[in-house]
C-alpha cells in the first residue's frame, strides 16, 4: 500500500487574504481594454415603487374583503363602506 501525504497548509490571515486579493486584481486586464456592460432597466425604479405600493393596497383590500366576506360571513363589498369601519371602531373601543 502506498501512503498519500498531504501538505499541511497553515490558515491564511486576513492580511494575507487582502494581499492576495489585491495582487489578483492587479493582474487583471486594465479597464481600458475591457467593455463595460451597461444595464438597461426595463421598469424604472420610480415605476417599481408605484407598482409596489399599488400591489400593497390591492392585497390589503382583497384581504379585508376575504376576511369580512368569507370568514366573517358578511358581504365582501361592505368592507368599503364607512359605516362598516365605524361599527368596527365602536366594537374595538366599546362605546
Amino acid at each position: 500500500m502506498s501512503s498519500t501525504t498531504y501538505k499541511h497548509q497553515e490558515p491564511k490571515t486576513r492580511e494575507q487574504y487582502k494581499k492576495a486579493s489585491r495582487e489578483q486584481k492587479a493582474k487583471a486586464p486594465s479597464a481600458s481594454g475591457e467593455r463595460k456592460r451597461i444595464r438597461i432597466r426595463l421598469i424604472p425604479i420610480w415605476l417599481r415603487i408605484i407598482l409596489f405600493l399599488l400591489l400593497i393596497i390591492v392585497c390589503a383590500g382583497g384581504g379585508a374583503m376575504f376576511g369580512y366576506g368569507v370568514l366573517g360571513e358578511g358581504k365582501p363589498a361592505d368592507v368599503f363602506k364607512e359605516s362598516t369601519w365605524l361599527h368596527i371602531r365602536d366594537i374595538v373601543t366599546q362605546k
